[in-house]
């Protein structure tokens, strides 16, 4: 992944030229990339990519998951300085390397992370199988940087599918293509030799993922640096992979269209049928960073969670396990509490169509057919409105107890009294809406139209 909370990312330097490693790609071929892109790869798509009747197949479950694990595990965890020191740092392979010999965390430390997704209410968990330092955390015939001939003595990956299965969720790789370990890594943008050799060793790691560990759901490529999709082969990369995989999804980064855009750090929906998943930190690292301490809170969480749900898209929530595997407390207490609450709420996210109605300053939206679900992150008290539904309301009720909810209704406003004045659930309460048709709201409609007499005083 990349860096967080730079103005200047490393995305966008790595896709933009800021650095003289690039400039020196200018005027090659053999797939080297020449031109910063318009958008990164996990941008939006521009035009209209309704879902083919195989991505619909391949892509049910997960639309209907809309919840997901990341887990960024790695010898950056065994740094403690985030996923990004060794190159932040300009730290040399000669000195990072040994990192390999003491990563050595607790056999089955999976089983804790898969429990701790279920208990979230996530249904997927996509794990970092090789990330841009180059260790591989899986059994490889293709080198000895790797988790079962360094420290650990074996299969990481082994252990985190068969942690996943034992909880029923789905099984997500990520495979960074980058590689800061490899001594073809950069050097294949300007040595068309090396290139070969380094594509023939990606496609080569990645027949490994594909073949070794039985049904495999999602591929989640990420940084392409330094090729184009020509460069890495990446159509030949594709067709291997669903050649072994049939059932599989895979994203948007090894610069191919892929099956699901994947805006990071960020909320951004697509369009026109496109599938789009959001990954998050819940801090500001992806790897264990021992000093970090901005972390989201259960309220944060869910609302993001909400606002993916409400366009059609899923939430990718990161954890970076310590060294010894073990999540850290603030990971566990969140993620806890947001379980919590999907408990009780869950069918109003699992369960959610697109839905139009998002305009209040106190509460957001998700719907189910005709079943609108206010929920309300700032509890305002004995009441609270709804502008501008364009719909009848038959009945509400508070989710948390099932209590009905008394509620009037004009033209302009949808007004639901008698509530308790603390608010009955925590961190988000919501109250679900049972309309006589599909909710909208048009608060144009309220603004040009709502009787505005005056009042003597």
């Amino acid at each position: 992944m990349t860096a967080s909370n730079q103005k200047l990312t490393r995305r966008k330097m790595l896709l933009g030229g800021a650095s003289s490693t690039l400039a020196t790609l200018s005027g090659h071929s053999f797939g080297a990339q020449t031109a910063a892109p318009s958008a990164a790869p996990e941008n939006r798509n521009s035009g209209p990519v309704a879902p083919t009747p195989d991505q619909v197949r391949r892509m049910k479950w997960w639309h209907e998951a809309k919840f997901g694990m990341f887990i960024h595990f790695g010898l950056y965890s065994q740094h403690a300085r985030h996923e990004w020191a060794m190159e932040d740092e300009a730290i040399p392979t000669a000195e990072y390397v040994p990192l390999a010999k003491v990563f050595d965390p607790a056999p089955h430390s999976a089983r804790a992370w898969a429990k701790l997704a279920k208990a979230a209410g996530m249904k997927y968990m996509v794990m970092t199988t090789k990330h841009h330092e180059g260790f591989c955390n899986f059994d490889t015939k293709l080198t000895n940087y790797c988790a079962t001939k360094q420290g650990p003595g074996r299969d990481l990956v082994r252990e985190y599918v068969d942690a996943a299965r034992e909880e029923g969720l789905r099984v997500g790789f990520y495979y960074s293509l980058m590689d800061w370990h490899h001594p073809d890594g950069a050097k294949c943008a300007t040595d068309e030799d090396a290139r070969k050799r380094f594509v023939e060793y990606t496609h080569g790691l990645i027949r490994e993922l594909m073949s070794n560990y039985g049904k495999v759901d999602v591929l989640w490529y990420d940084v392409a640096w330094p090729l184009d999709a020509e460069g890495w082969e990446s159509e030949r990369m594709n067709k291997m992979v669903f050649e072994l995989q049939p059932d599989i999804i895979v994203n948007n980064r090894n610069h191919l269209t892929g099956d699901f855009s994947t805006p990071e750090q960020k909320i951004v929906a697509e369009t026109n049928g496109r599938a789009w998943e959001s990954c998050m930190t819940l801090n500001d690292s992806w790897g264990f960073q021992r000093a970090d301490d901005n972390w989201k809170s259960s309220k944060t969480v869910i609302r993001n969670l909400i606002t993916c749900a409400h366009d059609g898209g899923n939430y990718l929530l990161n954890i970076g396990p310590q060294p010894d595997g073990a999540v850290p407390q603030e990971s566990i207490r969140v993620l806890s509490e947001v379980g919590e609450w999907m408990a009780t709420n869950g069918d109003a996210i699992y369960k959610a169509d697109l839905c139009q109605p998002r305009r209040s300053n106190y509460a957001s939206f998700t719907r189910t057919g005709n079943t609108l679900y206010m929920h309300v992150h700032f509890w305002p008290g004995s009441d609270v409105a709804i502008s501008g539904l364009m719909v009848k309301v038959k009945s509400a009720r508070l989710l948390k107890t099932n209590q009905e909810v008394k509620f009037t209704q004009d033209p302009y406003r949808v007004h639901l009294v008698g509530l308790p004045v603390d608010a009955p659930d925590t961190p988000v309460t919501t109250i679900a809406l049972e309309c006589d048709g599909e909710p909208t709201q048009n608060t144009d409609f309220v603004r040009n139209s709502k009787p505005r007499g005056g009042v003597n005083i």
